[in-house]
């Protein structure tokens, strides 16, 4: 369970590295990457930032590379901004969240359009 103080610095983390992304980190494979969540551990050392990067495999994996590359400076940044001592160690983590979440729909809309009669009303058609 989080304590209040961890989820003030989880949205704040989010917020922050979301600002970093838009304005101060310039790799052109983070252009389409977006902060979808964060987890932070008690003593604010540690923190794992979810991140969704829209592309094919290739962008991910590019994009994972540069927020890992910048995470030192990215986590520093984040300790001077959020008046914190200590700059948290940031390990980046690809969120499939939204992925699955697209597949999902995709497969509900195949077995709507499979249903007799595309699936409209009650399983007996009526």
């Amino acid at each position: 369970m989080s304590t209040i103080r961890q989820e003030q610095i989880q949205n704040r983390l989010v917020e922050e590295i979301s600002n970093m992304l838009q304005r101060d980190l310039k790799d052109p494979r983070l252009a389409l990457a977006t902060v979808t969540g964060a987890e932070i551990s008690r003593d604010l050392r540690h923190a794992k930032v979810f991140v969704s990067i829209l592309g094919g495999e290739e962008e991910r994996q590019g994009g994972i590379q540069a927020l890992r590359r910048s995470a030192g400076w990215i986590g520093g940044e984040f300790a001077r901004r959020a008046h914190l001592r200590i700059a948290p160690e940031i390990d980046f983590r690809y969120d499939e969240g939204i992925e699955r979440g697209a597949r999902i729909f995709e497969l509900l809309h195949q077995i709507k359009e499979e249903r007799p009669g595309g699936g409209g009303g009650t399983p007996d058609g009526a």
